[in-house]
């Protein structure tokens, strides 16, 4: 069996910097080679043509084509006529895309069949952050999921809000994101915090909940004067104030009290999240806007006692009290108050932990989620065999 991702982003030195679709792709592709099928990932909006090889993985970078009025067209074509020559040439059997903007909108790759599969569409993230939809990226994002051939959603609940967005009724097979357990693992040496830490993990943009964090965190401060917040991930524009940066929105809303006990890292390398992590007490996640997150998973798997938000997604990931605690990020002092509990009993918050990891090994490591993927491509074409 033959798979194609096609991508805007994948986390490589020689593709650039990556976000959520490019990490969870990485995740599922790694666990695909080593169940043996051949995976190529197409990574588009690079500044050349290129393959190369990496971990069993072919990875093919492809340089877009400008031109005033028809750049999106002419990329769209090219691609177009290299997925169509790898099928022809027997490269690939099937071809995969993020519903993000729609890019597969005009491409028409006849024979070979094309999958999309529900990473959060532009339309469904301004719908959960309460803003416009530019008109074409709606336009291309229906038009993309009209002509697939099969349709998979990383949650149930992703599923059911871009059905209703676009008023469609597609069924959707739902396969989660995954991670590498065997990479995300529990520290073996215990560490005691002098001061207890509490670890935010993302891009720093309200979508995220993190225009909340300095209103919990000076609730948490109160009680818990020694805790210290960290916070890693890129800072990005804040559409509501117009501001550059919503890192310099949210330092406005700390105590005193509160900032000098913040840090902020900015983005890290793949490998120093996992030092980060090592290093938590608590991570918390106060999203208003995802779809399935790759960082909640690598934080459970690694036995960290997590708080997050209580909307949709999260309830197909977490059992309340049982491998994480969830809140309404808007309900500061109770959100606050979960956190505390956590840092205050150890105990407690090694159950959460250890459950959290036994969650993640069951039902959502490579290797449990790459076997469901394969099911799945294998119903697109009789000849696909494992």
């Amino acid at each position: 069996m033959k798979i194609a991702f096609l991508t805007p982003e994948y986390p490589h030195l020689r593709t650039g910097g990556s976000g959520g679709i490019g990490s969870s792709i990485k995740n599922l592709a790694k666990g695909l080679v080593k169940k043996g099928i051949h995976v190529r990932i197409l990574v588009y909006a690079q500044p050349k043509d290129s393959c190369f090889e990496e971990d069993g993985i072919q990875i093919q970078t492809i340089k877009n084509i400008k031109f005033k009025g028809l750049s999106r067209y002419l990329t769209q074509k090219k691609i177009e006529l290299l997925i169509n020559q790898l099928y022809q040439n027997k490269d690939i059997d099937l071809v995969e895309a993020a519903d993000w903007t729609g890019f597969t909108s005009f491409i028409n790759t006849k024979k070979c069949p094309n999958i999309i599969r529900l990473h959060g569409s532009d339309t469904y993230f301004c719908h959960l952050d309460k803003r416009p939809v530019k008109w074409i990226n709606k336009f291309h994002e229906k038009r993309a999921l009209q002509r697939a051939n099969g349709h998979i959603s990383v949650s149930q609940f992703t599923a059911n809000v871009t059905n209703q967005l676009f008023r469609q009724n597609f069924h959707y097979s739902i396969i989660s994101n995954c991670i590498d357990t065997d990479a995300f693992v529990p520290s073996i040496i215990a560490h005691e915090n002098e001061h207890p830490l509490i670890l935010y993990l993302g891009t720093i943009i309200r979508k995220k909940g993190v225009l909340e964090i300095p209103f919990i965190f000076n609730e948490i401060i109160n009680k818990l004067p020694q805790c210290k917040l960290l916070l890693i991930g890129k800072d990005a524009a804040d559409i509501a104030t117009g501001n550059s940066s919503t890192w310099e929105v949210m330092k406005n809303e700390f105590s005193p009290e509160a900032l000098n006990n913040t840090e902020y890292k900015g983005a890290v390398s793949y490998e120093r999240v996992k030092e980060h992590l090592e290093q938590a007490d608590v991570c918390i996640f106060p999203s208003f806007a995802e779809a399935f997150p790759v960082s909640w998973l690598e934080a459970m798997a690694m036995e960290k006692a997590i708080v997050t938000s209580n909307i949709g997604w999260a309830n197909e990931l977490i059992e309340n009290e049982k491998d994480g605690l969830m809140e309404d990020p808007k309900n500061h002092q109770i959100f606050a108050q979960k956190i505390v509990q956590l840092i205050s009993n150890k105990e407690f918050r090694m159950q959460i932990g250890k459950q959290a990891r036994i969650k993640i090994k069951e039902g959502f490591s490579t290797d449990v989620i790459a076997q469901r993927n394969i099911e799945f491509y294998k119903k697109y074409d009789n000849n696909l065999s494992p």
